[in-house]
């Protein structure tokens, strides 16, 4: 396939955030709504409604593993169109729920269809551009991807105070409309047909067997899944901290914004540093701090009370900083050896990290009550897993070098 070196043009870099972008509204628009969704579905625990959030990653994790060999198979751009006719079939599930478990499917559902699209994103991106240049395409993306969730919040308490919880998933089917015609029209395919993949019974089993090979491929994805199942734990749990535990529901939508610019901000600096540096140099270092700052606060902070809003937004940052770093360079990492299997290789990597991440969440976020420590806790031990295990992948290339 073309693997281009030359600077994309900005079209296909929006394009790809925009189709990633569509799970993170569908995750973060609803945040200000959820104890309004509640009450309307009569599920009163706080608890229990983190499932509106945590869920829809089971879907995105499931879905994966259908859309990405079949991507190889048939090509990217149709399994775009299925993702998305499914994500409109989930959203009116959710729309009409009676009841908590309804809304849970329908999320789950919704997780599927966005999976497609999610997924596809990221074998586009593969199928054009390689190592150190990959990284830094994707760097890019993510930075546009990450102006969703710095907006999401505040738009969905918008709409919620205009007409209503409902409307927040109309406004969400609307701007999938919008970016599936705009793939639709735009976007060529860059599944070449010489390089399209039979499909039999056997894709995803030869696939996985093809994917097990690659040390850091394997590695990677395991790092992916413990940092993002920490980030999920703050994710699912961040209206309860600052609308209960702070009282500071108002501020909350803009908050959450503060906190994902953050993130925005390191991942567009890596898109900048990372062909000077490296993926590996950049996100190693910023491993190294994550753990620092998390074990920092579970120290300064043991079996005390929560600190002022300013302490806790602070150390977040910083946490969040580190991400952008990690995110990006981790899954290109793991990509980078498997770029012959783009569409079943991402969708392993992505059901992997995140069938990891949901029991890390869950598990945490059960301790996330009266206190922020346990979140922390959760980041430093994540992190620390994800360092060790970047390291033990490094060792035995540095014993080859020193006997070469």
């Amino acid at each position: 396939m073309q693997k281009e070196t030359q600077k994309p043009h900005f079209e296909f870099v929006a394009m790809m955030a925009a189709l990633m972008s569509i799970v993170a509204l569908a995750i973060d628009a609803i945040l200000p709504a959820i104890s309004n969704i509640g009450v309307a579905i009569n599920s009163l625990d706080t608890t229990d409604n983190q499932l509106l959030v945590t869920m829809i990653f089971l879907g995105l994790g499931v879905g994966q593993l259908f859309f990405g060999p079949i991507s190889d198979s048939f090509g990217r751009k149709p399994v775009v169109y299925i993702g998305f006719t499914i994500f409109l079939v989930a959203s009116i599930i959710c729309l009409y729920a009676p009841s908590l478990e309804i809304m849970v499917i329908g999320r789950i559902f919704q997780g599927i269809g966005l999976s497609a699209p999610r997924t596809i994103s990221i074998s586009i991106i593969r199928d054009t551009y390689e190592g150190d240049y990959m990284a830094k395409i994707m760097s890019f993306v993510v930075a546009f991807f990450i102006l969703v969730p710095v907006v999401a919040p505040a738009i969905g308490k918008l709409i919620m105070d205009a007409a209503g919880w409902q409307a927040i998933f109309y406004v969400q089917l609307f701007f999938a409309l919008v970016v599936a015609l705009w793939f639709w029209k735009r976007q060529p395919e860059t599944l070449h047909p010489e390089y399209k993949i039979p499909f039999t019974g056997h894709v995803f089993i030869d696939g996985l067997k093809e994917f097990v090979k690659h040390r850091e491929t394997v590695a990677f994805t395991l790092t992916s899944g413990l940092v993002t199942g920490a980030f999920l734990v703050y994710l699912s749990s961040a209206q309860h901290i600052f609308e209960d535990q702070y009282a500071l529901k108002e501020m909350f939508p803009y908050i959450f914004a503060g906190l994902a610019i953050s993130i925005g901000l390191s991942t567009f600096l890596n898109g900048t540093l990372v062909m000077r540096f490296g993926m590996r140099k950049l996100s190693l270092m910023a491993t190294i701090v994550f753990c620092s700052v998390a074990l920092l606060y579970s120290f300064l902070y043991l079996n005390s009370p929560n600190p002022s809003i300013y302490v806790l937004v602070g150390f977040l940052s910083v946490q969040f900083f580190c991400l952008g770093f990690m995110w990006g360079n981790f899954r290109s990492i793991a990509m980078e050896p498997i770029g012959h299997i783009a569409g079943i290789g991402a969708a392993i990597n992505g059901f992997v990290s995140t069938l990891l991440s949901i029991p890390i969440a869950t598990f945490i976020g059960e301790f996330v009550k009266d206190s922020v420590w346990p979140l922390f806790a959760g980041l430093a031990i994540c992190g620390l897993c994800s360092l060790a295990i970047f390291l033990m992948v490094r060792k035995p290339r540095r014993k080859k070098l020193a006997a070469v």
